[in-house]
C-alpha cells in the first residue's frame, strides 16, 4: 500500500501563489524553443540541445551561480548522488530528490521549495531494486490542467497535481496506479520480493505515459527465470493501462522463434532501463531494449533472443510494432541498450533515430521505415568455450560511423610509456584471454587452459552510458560522452542460483603498479557529422589526473591529456558544448567547460560547487538564461546548483 500525505502545512501559501503562473497551452506549446526544459533530454527527440544563446562563447568564463538547493533534510536517508535532471516549466523546477524519490517543485529563479510529495511505500521499498533519486519526472499539460508524472522505487505510477503535488484524484486509485499488476512472471513464490522497478522517467506523449522496467543487475543473477520487463501505456488522464508490448514474445507473437526452446517461458528482464524518446507527430515511441535474465550467460535461453538488446519502434495509441532492429544476437556481454534513441531532421532531410550503445556503435536508421542509413552487415563473430552456452555465429556490424571508443583488446592496446611500462603490462596479461576481435565471449575462472577470464572492451558500462548524447539539429553534429575502462569477463558456477554461471567472485582487472592496463584516453567527447557519418573530432573529457601526472614510472614522459573513464554529461546550445567530468571513477574534478561546436577547443572552464552528478539543462526565465545540473559526491550531500550570467 503507498500512502500520500503534504510534508509541511506552511507550503501552501507558497503553492497558492505558484497558481498565479500561467501555463504553456498545450503540451508541445511548451518546448525548448519557448525557453522550457519540459521534457528529461530537452524534447521527445532527445537531443539535449536548446536554442538559446545569451550565454555565449564571449560571456560563458563569467557564469556565476545564482542559487544552490541542498538535498540534505529530505531524507529518510541523505542522497549523496543525484542523478536526476529536473524539468522547467514555465518557471517551476520540477525534480526527484531523497533517497525514497520525493518530488519536488522550486522556484526556478531562485531554488525555492513551492511543494514536496514524498511516497512511502514500506516493504516495497525497502526491497525495491532501484532505489535512490532516480533520473527525473516527466510533465503533461492540457492548458487548463497540468500534471508531474513519476514512477517510484516500489514501481507504482503517480500523477501528481503540477501546481499543488496533491496525486490526482482522477487518476489510478487516488494518484496512483500499481505498475506490479499485470505482469508476466510475477510473485515467484521462490522468492518474496518482485525484482522490477525503473530509474528513468515515463516518457509522456500524445496524452499516453509509456513506463519502462529496470530489474536488479544481472551479473550474478538469483535465476535463470524473472519478471518480463512489459513496457506498457497509460492514459495520462486517468491511469488506465491502454496496451502491453512484449519485449520477450509469447507464442504466436512475432520473434518467438528466435527463441529457440522453453528459456522464451521462464526468461525475464529485457526491460527498458533507459530514457524512452518519441515522434509525436508520426505518433511512434522508441524503445531500447536490454539484455535478458543472465547478463554474461545465456545457455538457458538459447537463440537470437527478439526483442532484446535492439530497438523497437511501436505505436503510441496502441502498442503495436511498427518496426525493430536487434543490435546484438544472444547478448551476453551486457551491452544492453543503455540511452534514449535521438532524433533529428537533419539538414540533409533524412528523419532519423540514432541509438548511441555501450558498444561504441551509432546505429542509425529512417525512423518511419527502419531501414539503415548505412549498411548494417553480419559478419561472423569468434565462438567461446562456455559449456552449454549457446553462440550467435554473426553479429550485425554498422559501415557508419566508425566507432567513437575502443572496441576489443589485443596488446596493441596495452600501455607503452616506457619499454618497462611495456614488460610489466604483457606480464600482467598472463593468465588472462585478451580479445583481439570484437564480440570475443566471456570465459571461465577457471578455464582448461589456465586462464582466469576475458580482458574486454568496452565494459559493461560502456562506451556510452545513460547519460546518452546530444545533437546540434542546425547541423546535424551529434556529441558523444564514452568511457573506456577495461573489464574482465568471467564465469563460475554460482551455488546460488539456479543459473549454471555467473560472473565469478574475486578476478580482478589487472594493473601495472596502479596504472590502467591500456592507452588512453580513458574518456572522451567525440564529434560525428551525421549528415555523412564522418567523425569530426574527439577530445578527452578531463585532464589528466594528478595519480598518472606523478607516477613514478612516468617522471619524464611526456603525455597526453589522458581524460578519466566517468560519465561526462554533455548540454549543446545555439551557441556552445558543454562538458562535465561526471562520476564514476577515480580523479573527476568539479569544473564544467565550455566547448566549441565546430572545434572541440575549449573556451571556458567554470568551477563547479560539486561533481556533476545529474545531466546538465539550461532555460530562460523572466530575461534570464540559466544552466543548472545536480552536484555532489565526496561525503556531501547532492545539491541542484544554478548559474547565470552576472
Amino acid at each position: 500500500m503507498i500512502t500520500t500525505r503534504r510534508v509541511i502545512s506552511s507550503l501552501t501559501v507558497a503553492v497558492s501563489t505558484l497558481c498565479l503562473a500561467p501555463l504553456a497551452s498545450s503540451q508541445s506549446g511548451t518546448s525548448v524553443y519557448q525557453g522550457d526544459w519540459p521534457y528529461y533530454h530537452g524534447s521527445e527527440f532527445s537531443q539535449r540541445y536548446s536554442p538559446l544563446d545569451q550565454i555565449n562563447a564571449d560571456n560563458v568564463g563569467t557564469l556565476e551561480v545564482a542559487w544552490r538547493f541542498s538535498t540534505a533534510n529530505f531524507g529518510p536517508t541523505t542522497d549523496y548522488n543525484n542523478p536526476s535532471t529536473p524539468l522547467e516549466v514555465d518557471g517551476v523546477l520540477y525534480a526527484d530528490i531523497g533517497s525514497t524519490r520525493n518530488v519536488v517543485a522550486l522556484d526556478a529563479t531562485t531554488g525555492q521549495v513551492l511543494w514536496l510529495w514524498r511516497p512511502q511505500e514500506g516493504d516495497r521499498y525497502d526491497h525495491a531494486p532501484r532505489k535512490g533519486a532516480g533520473r527525473g519526472v516527466a510533465f503533461w499539460t492540457d492548458g487548463d490542467s497540468s500534471r508531474v508524472i513519476d514512477v517510484t522505487p516500489g514501481y507504482h505510477l503517480v500523477s501528481l497535481d503540477a501546481k499543488t503535488g496533491i496525486p490526482d484524484p482522477n487518476f489510478g486509485t487516488d494518484g496512483i496506479v500499481d505498475l506490479m499488476i499485470g505482469l508476466r512472471n510475477i510473485n515467484d513464490p521462490r522468492y518474496p520480493n518482485n525484482d522490477i522497478g525503473i530509474s528513468a522517467p515515463p516518457l509522456v506523449m500524445n496524452d499516453v505515459i509509456v513506463v519502462g522496467a529496470a530489474h536488479s543487475t544481472g551479473g550474478r543473477p538469483r535465476s535463470k527465470s524473472n519478471v518480463k520487463g512489459d513496457i506498457r501505456g497509460f492514459d495520462v488522464h486517468t491511469g488506465e493501462l491502454l496496451w502491453t508490448f512484449h519485449t520477450i514474445p509469447e507464442r504466436g507473437e512475432i520473434g518467438y522463434e528466435t527463441w529457440l526452446d522453453e528459456g522464451v517461458e521462464f526468461t525475464g528482464n529485457s526491460g527498458v532501463w533507459a530514457p524512452i524518446s518519441g515522434d509525436p507527430e508520426l505518433g511512434i515511441v522508441y524503445l531500447p531494449v536490454e539484455d535478458p535474465t543472465g547478463d554474461y550467460y545465456g545457455g538457458d535461453r538459447p537463440g537470437a533472443n527478439l526483442f532484446s538488446s535492439g530497438l523497437v519502434a511501436v505505436d503510441v495509441k496502441t502498442g503495436e510494432r511498427q518496426w525493430h532492429y536487434q543490435f546484438i544476437h544472444h547478448d551476453i556481454w551486457d551491452w544492453d541498450v543503455p540511452s534514449a534513441p535521438v532524433l533529428a531532421d537533419l539538414p540533409n532531410g533524412r528523419k532519423v533515430v540514432m541509438s548511441v550503445t555501450k558498444q561504441s556503435f551509432v546505429y542509425t536508421f529512417d525512423r518511419v521505415t527502419g531501414e539503415p542509413i548505412w549498411p548494417i552487415v553480419e559478419r561472423p563473430v569468434p565462438a567461446g568455450d562456455v559449456p552449454g552456452e549457446w553462440y550467435s555465429p554473426t553479429q550485425p556490424f554498422p559501415t557508419r560511423p566508425a566507432p567513437f571508443d575502443r572496441q576489443g583488446v589485443s596488446e596493441a592496446d596495452l600501455i607503452d610509456f616506457t619499454p618497462e611500462i611495456r614488460a610489466m603490462a604483457l606480464e600482467a596479461t598472463k593468465g588472462f584471454r585478451l580479445s583481439p576481435e570484437f564480440y570475443t565471449p566471456p570465459s571461465l575462472a577457471e578455464s582448461p587452459d589456465g586462464t582466469q577470464g576475458l580482458l574486454s572492451l568496452p565494459s559493461s558500462t560502456g562506451g556510452a552510458n545513460w547519460e546518452g548524447s546530444a545533437i546540434d539539429p542546425e547541423t546535424g553534429i551529434l556529441y558523444i560522452p564514452s568511457r573506456t575502462q577495461l573489464q574482465i569477463l568471467s564465469l563460475a558456477n554460482n551455488p546460488d542460483s539456479d543459473i549454471a554461471y555467473s560472473q565469478a567472485f574475486g578476478v580482478r582487472v589487472p594493473r601495472v603498479q596502479g596504472l590502467d592496463l591500456i592507452k588512453p584516453p580513458y574518456g572522451r567527447i567525440t564529434a560525428i557529422d551525421m549528415n555523412s557519418g564522418d567523425h569530426l573530432w574527439w577530445i578527452a573529457n578531463a585532464d589528466t589526473p594528478e595519480r598518472i601526472q606523478n607516477h613514478r614510472l612516468l617522471e619524464g614522459v611526456d603525455l597526453p591529456r589522458t581524460g578519466i573513464p566517468t560519465r561526462s554529461g554533455v548540454l549543446v546550445t545555439k551557441t556552445l558544448l558543454f562538458v562535465t567530468e561526471g562520476t564514476g571513477g577515480p580523479g573527476a574534478s568539479p569544473i564544467l567547460r565550455a566547448v566549441n561546436k565546430q572545434t572541440g577547443d575549449i573556451i571556458a572552464e567554470v568551477e563547479l560547487p560539486d561533481n556533476q552528478t545529474g545531466l546538465p539543462f539550461t532555460y530562460e526565465q523572466d530575461g534570464k538564461q540559466y544552466l543548472a545540473m545536480f552536484v555532489g559526491g565526496g561525503g556531501r550531500p547532492a545539491e541542484l546548483v544554478a548559474f547565470t550570467l552576472p
